[in-house]
């Protein structure tokens, strides 16, 4: 796969009407909000699930963006990724999705309740459902890891602070993938970054180091076994 190294405007529609200052405070302080779930997935249908939701990230690169995908920017990447994750991965779903059925992952095990994951996201209100913002999915849907970037698992979601806008990347175990949240007729807005790239990037302020202030860290989905 060629590594495209290239930003558009990055902007995750409905994360950006607020800095992130204001309204999440770092681990560690009194104000972060604590991502609860009341269903997990176990270590081993965690591992299973890292494994599909990175296939699919990267089928989305090397395809380009299914017509099922609707919401297309970096938030929508990750949500995307995580529901199709979580479907029945049969012959329809592999037909729909440009899948040969070569060398996939082994197929998760769910109780039906687990299933449902992909569409129960915890919004603002506190209500679930199939939409959430950028910010949202971060603040009650993943819980903080690191800045340290040697601490991320595939899927993990790296994430970073401009002031008036968020952005967030999946990191993808060897490269990060992300949406720039521009799409054109010529350009779908999908993006693939070796790990060494984006440490020495030009643009400081998109540098995957723990002296950036900008790379506010290392997020990992709140359903998954630590």
């Amino acid at each position: 796969m060629q590594l495209r190294q290239s930003f558009l405007s990055v902007v995750c529609w409905g994360a950006f009407l607020l800095p992130f200052s204001s309204v999440y405070a770092l681990p560690g302080t009194q104000q972060t909000p604590h991502a609860q779930t009341e269903i997990q997935l176990d270590r081993q249908q965690s591992q299973w699930f890292r494994l599909w939701m990175t296939r699919i990230v990267s089928e989305q690169l090397r395809q380009g963006p299914t017509p099922r995908w609707t919401h297309r920017d970096c938030a929508g990447l990750v949500r995307f990724a995580v529901h199709e994750s979580f479907a029945v991965h049969d012959r329809r779903w592999l037909k729909a999705n440009g899948f040969s059925g070569k060398n996939l992952p082994p197929e998760l095990s769910l109780t039906p309740d687990q299933r449902k994951l992909g569409q129960q996201w915890q919004t603002e209100t506190g209500e679930k459902g199939a939409y959430v913002s950028a910010l949202a999915l971060i603040q009650h849907n993943t819980r903080f890891i690191s800045k340290d970037i040697n601490q991320a698992l595939p899927g993990d979601i790296l994430f970073f602070d401009q002031g008036d806008q968020q952005h967030m990347m999946v990191w993808m175990g060897d490269y990060i993938a992300y949406h720039t949240g521009s799409v054109t007729p010529t350009d779908n807005g999908l993006r693939a970054v070796s790990v060494q790239g984006l440490m020495q990037w030009k643009d400081t302020r998109w540098r995957i180091r723990s002296d950036n202030p900008n790379f506010i860290g290392i997020y990992r989905l709140a359903f998954l076994s630590p």
